[in-house]
Protein backbone atom coordinates (compact mmCIF):
# COMPACT_ATOMS: atom_id res chain seq x y z
CA UNK A 1 0.00 0.00 0.00
CA UNK A 2 1.11 3.61 -0.47
CA UNK A 3 1.50 6.71 1.57
CA UNK A 4 -1.12 9.39 0.94
CA UNK A 5 -0.93 11.37 -2.30
CA UNK A 6 -2.53 14.39 -0.63
CA UNK A 7 -2.82 13.50 3.07
CA UNK A 8 0.53 13.85 4.88
CA UNK A 9 1.49 11.69 7.83
CA UNK A 10 0.33 8.32 6.51
CA UNK A 11 2.67 5.53 7.56
CA UNK A 12 2.76 1.75 7.87
CA UNK A 13 3.62 0.13 11.21
CA UNK A 14 3.83 -3.67 10.97
CA UNK A 15 0.42 -4.85 9.74
CA UNK A 16 -1.34 -1.54 10.36
CA UNK A 17 -1.53 1.87 8.70
CA UNK A 18 -1.56 5.00 10.84
CA UNK A 19 -3.02 8.17 9.35
CA UNK A 20 -4.40 11.48 10.63
CA UNK A 21 -7.91 11.02 11.96
CA UNK A 22 -10.55 11.62 9.30
CA UNK A 23 -14.12 12.37 10.46
CA UNK A 24 -16.45 9.57 9.44
CA UNK A 25 -13.79 7.14 8.20
CA UNK A 26 -14.09 4.90 11.23
CA UNK A 27 -17.88 4.76 11.01
CA UNK A 28 -17.75 4.00 7.29
CA UNK A 29 -15.17 1.23 7.59
CA UNK A 30 -17.07 -0.33 10.49
CA UNK A 31 -20.26 -0.24 8.39
CA UNK A 32 -18.46 -1.95 5.51
CA UNK A 33 -17.13 -4.63 7.82
CA UNK A 34 -20.54 -5.21 9.39
CA UNK A 35 -22.09 -5.63 5.94
CA UNK A 36 -19.47 -8.11 4.79
CA UNK A 37 -17.56 -5.92 2.35
CA UNK A 38 -13.99 -7.23 2.24
CA UNK A 39 -12.50 -4.74 -0.23
CA UNK A 40 -11.39 -2.11 2.30
CA UNK A 41 -9.15 -1.83 5.37
CA UNK A 42 -10.62 -2.56 8.79
CA UNK A 43 -10.83 0.21 11.37
CA UNK A 44 -9.00 -0.60 14.62
CA UNK A 45 -9.56 2.63 16.57
CA UNK A 46 -7.03 5.37 17.33
CA UNK A 47 -3.52 5.33 18.76
CA UNK A 48 -2.13 7.48 21.58
CA UNK A 49 -1.35 10.22 19.04
CA UNK A 50 -4.99 10.41 17.92
CA UNK A 51 -4.29 8.80 14.54
CA UNK A 52 -6.69 6.36 12.94
CA UNK A 53 -5.40 2.78 12.94
CA UNK A 54 -6.34 0.70 9.89
CA UNK A 55 -5.37 -2.79 8.88
CA UNK A 56 -2.73 -2.94 6.19
CA UNK A 57 -4.13 -4.29 2.90
CA UNK A 58 -1.48 -6.42 1.25
CA UNK A 59 -0.83 -5.72 -2.43
CA UNK A 60 0.42 -2.90 -4.64
CA UNK A 61 -0.99 0.46 -5.69
CA UNK A 62 -0.20 1.95 -9.12
CA UNK A 63 2.21 4.86 -9.05
CA UNK A 64 0.47 6.57 -11.96
CA UNK A 65 -2.48 6.28 -14.32
CA UNK A 66 -1.96 3.88 -17.22
CA UNK A 67 -3.78 1.69 -19.71
CA UNK A 68 -5.72 -1.15 -18.15
CA UNK A 69 -6.94 -4.45 -19.52
CA UNK A 70 -10.64 -5.26 -19.75
CA UNK A 71 -10.44 -7.90 -17.00
CA UNK A 72 -9.01 -5.28 -14.65
CA UNK A 73 -11.87 -2.92 -15.49
CA UNK A 74 -14.39 -5.70 -14.86
CA UNK A 75 -12.81 -6.41 -11.48
CA UNK A 76 -12.92 -2.74 -10.52
CA UNK A 77 -16.50 -2.30 -11.70
CA UNK A 78 -17.51 -5.26 -9.54
CA UNK A 79 -15.55 -3.86 -6.58
CA UNK A 80 -17.10 -0.39 -6.85
CA UNK A 81 -20.60 -1.84 -7.16
CA UNK A 82 -20.05 -4.00 -4.07
CA UNK A 83 -18.78 -0.97 -2.13
CA UNK A 84 -21.83 1.09 -3.05
CA UNK A 85 -24.25 -1.72 -2.25
CA UNK A 86 -22.64 -2.17 1.18
CA UNK A 87 -23.30 1.51 1.95
CA UNK A 88 -26.81 1.79 0.54
CA UNK A 89 -29.30 3.27 3.01
CA UNK A 90 -32.32 3.59 0.72
CA UNK A 91 -33.44 2.89 -2.83
CA UNK A 92 -30.97 5.42 -4.29
CA UNK A 93 -28.55 6.89 -1.73
CA UNK A 94 -25.06 5.42 -1.32
CA UNK A 95 -21.77 6.56 0.16
CA UNK A 96 -19.47 7.62 -2.68
CA UNK A 97 -15.73 7.21 -2.41
CA UNK A 98 -15.33 10.38 -4.54
CA UNK A 99 -11.75 9.49 -5.57
CA UNK A 100 -12.01 5.93 -6.96
CA UNK A 101 -9.08 6.16 -9.34
CA UNK A 102 -6.41 3.48 -9.81
CA UNK A 103 -4.24 5.39 -7.32
CA UNK A 104 -6.71 4.40 -4.57
CA UNK A 105 -7.02 0.73 -5.51
CA UNK A 106 -4.94 -2.13 -4.11
CA UNK A 107 -4.01 -4.81 -6.64
CA UNK A 108 -3.26 -8.49 -6.08
CA UNK A 109 -2.57 -10.97 -8.86
CA UNK A 110 -2.77 -7.96 -11.19
CA UNK A 111 -6.42 -7.25 -10.33
CA UNK A 112 -7.92 -4.50 -8.13
CA UNK A 113 -9.22 -6.07 -4.92
CA UNK A 114 -9.64 -3.21 -2.44
CA UNK A 115 -10.27 0.52 -2.10
CA UNK A 116 -8.25 2.77 0.19
CA UNK A 117 -8.23 6.43 1.27
CA UNK A 118 -11.79 7.33 2.25
CA UNK A 119 -11.07 10.94 3.29
CA UNK A 120 -13.50 12.38 0.72
CA UNK A 121 -16.23 9.73 1.12
CA UNK A 122 -19.73 11.21 1.47
CA UNK A 123 -23.34 10.46 0.46
CA UNK A 124 -24.03 10.89 -3.23
CA UNK A 125 -25.10 9.38 -6.51
CA UNK A 126 -23.32 6.28 -7.84
CA UNK A 127 -22.77 8.22 -11.06
CA UNK A 128 -20.43 10.58 -9.22
CA UNK A 129 -18.04 7.70 -8.62
CA UNK A 130 -18.71 6.09 -12.02
CA UNK A 131 -17.96 9.36 -13.80
CA UNK A 132 -14.62 9.69 -12.04
CA UNK A 133 -13.77 6.01 -12.44
CA UNK A 134 -14.62 5.99 -16.15
CA UNK A 135 -12.31 8.95 -16.63
CA UNK A 136 -9.34 7.78 -14.57
CA UNK A 137 -9.48 4.10 -15.53
CA UNK A 138 -10.44 4.44 -19.21
CA UNK A 139 -9.89 7.91 -20.68
CA UNK A 140 -6.59 9.63 -21.48
CA UNK A 141 -6.23 12.28 -24.14
CA UNK A 142 -2.53 11.50 -24.62
CA UNK A 143 -3.40 8.16 -26.24
CA UNK A 144 -5.86 9.77 -28.68
CA UNK A 145 -7.78 6.54 -29.33
CA UNK A 146 -11.35 7.47 -28.35
CA UNK A 147 -12.94 4.32 -29.83
CA UNK A 148 -10.84 2.05 -27.64
CA UNK A 149 -11.43 4.22 -24.61
CA UNK A 150 -15.17 4.42 -25.23
CA UNK A 151 -15.33 0.63 -25.51
CA UNK A 152 -13.57 0.36 -22.15
CA UNK A 153 -15.97 2.81 -20.55
CA UNK A 154 -18.73 0.44 -21.67
CA UNK A 155 -16.85 -2.52 -20.15
CA UNK A 156 -16.70 -0.68 -16.82
CA UNK A 157 -20.36 0.35 -17.02
CA UNK A 158 -21.45 -3.23 -17.76
CA UNK A 159 -19.33 -4.62 -14.93
CA UNK A 160 -20.99 -2.17 -12.55
CA UNK A 161 -24.37 -3.10 -14.11
CA UNK A 162 -25.42 0.46 -14.87
CA UNK A 163 -29.01 0.77 -16.05
CA UNK A 164 -29.75 2.19 -19.53
CA UNK A 165 -30.76 5.59 -18.07
CA UNK A 166 -27.54 5.67 -16.04
CA UNK A 167 -25.51 4.78 -19.14
CA UNK A 168 -27.18 7.66 -20.99
CA UNK A 169 -26.07 10.05 -18.23
CA UNK A 170 -22.54 8.69 -17.81
CA UNK A 171 -20.78 11.04 -20.24
CA UNK A 172 -22.30 14.02 -18.43
CA UNK A 173 -21.05 12.51 -15.17
CA UNK A 174 -17.53 12.15 -16.61
CA UNK A 175 -17.50 15.77 -17.77
CA UNK A 176 -18.81 16.98 -14.41
CA UNK A 177 -16.07 15.13 -12.53
CA UNK A 178 -13.40 16.55 -14.86
CA UNK A 179 -14.72 20.06 -14.26
CA UNK A 180 -14.99 19.41 -10.53
CA UNK A 181 -11.40 18.20 -10.45
CA UNK A 182 -10.20 21.45 -12.01
CA UNK A 183 -12.17 23.37 -9.38
CA UNK A 184 -10.78 21.19 -6.59
CA UNK A 185 -7.18 21.87 -7.54
CA UNK A 186 -7.95 25.56 -7.94
CA UNK A 187 -9.40 25.82 -4.42
CA UNK A 188 -7.67 23.11 -2.36
CA UNK A 189 -5.45 23.87 0.61
CA UNK A 190 -3.67 20.53 0.19
CA UNK A 191 0.13 20.75 0.48
CA UNK A 192 1.02 20.87 -3.22
CA UNK A 193 3.47 23.08 -5.06
CA UNK A 194 2.22 25.78 -7.44
CA UNK A 195 3.58 23.67 -10.31
CA UNK A 196 1.64 20.58 -9.17
CA UNK A 197 -1.52 22.62 -8.77
CA UNK A 198 -1.17 24.13 -12.25
CA UNK A 199 -0.37 20.76 -13.83
CA UNK A 200 -3.46 19.09 -12.33
CA UNK A 201 -5.75 21.94 -13.35
CA UNK A 202 -4.36 21.87 -16.89
CA UNK A 203 -4.70 18.08 -17.04
CA UNK A 204 -8.33 18.17 -15.88
CA UNK A 205 -9.25 20.81 -18.45
CA UNK A 206 -7.41 18.97 -21.23
CA UNK A 207 -9.26 15.74 -20.45
CA UNK A 208 -12.58 17.62 -20.35
CA UNK A 209 -11.86 19.06 -23.80
CA UNK A 210 -10.94 15.61 -25.14
CA UNK A 211 -14.11 14.01 -23.77
CA UNK A 212 -16.23 16.84 -25.13
CA UNK A 213 -14.65 16.57 -28.58
CA UNK A 214 -15.35 12.83 -28.74
CA UNK A 215 -18.64 12.86 -26.86
CA UNK A 216 -20.60 11.22 -29.69
CA UNK A 217 -18.19 8.27 -29.76
CA UNK A 218 -18.49 7.74 -26.00
CA UNK A 219 -22.28 8.02 -26.12
CA UNK A 220 -22.54 5.61 -29.07
CA UNK A 221 -20.78 2.89 -27.10
CA UNK A 222 -23.10 3.44 -24.12
CA UNK A 223 -26.36 3.03 -26.04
Amino acid sequence: MKQGRITPGVTRINNTVRRPASPGTGDLLQLLEARGFTGAPRYLGQDDQGRDILTYVDGWVPDCFQRWQNNQLVAFGNLLRAFHEATRTGPHQVICHHDPGPNNAVFRNNLPVALIDFDTAAPGSPLEDLGYAAWTWCIASKHNDPDRQAAQVRVLADAYTLTPPQCAALVDAILERQSRNARFWTETTAPVTPEQRADRITWSRREHAFTTTHREIFEAHLR
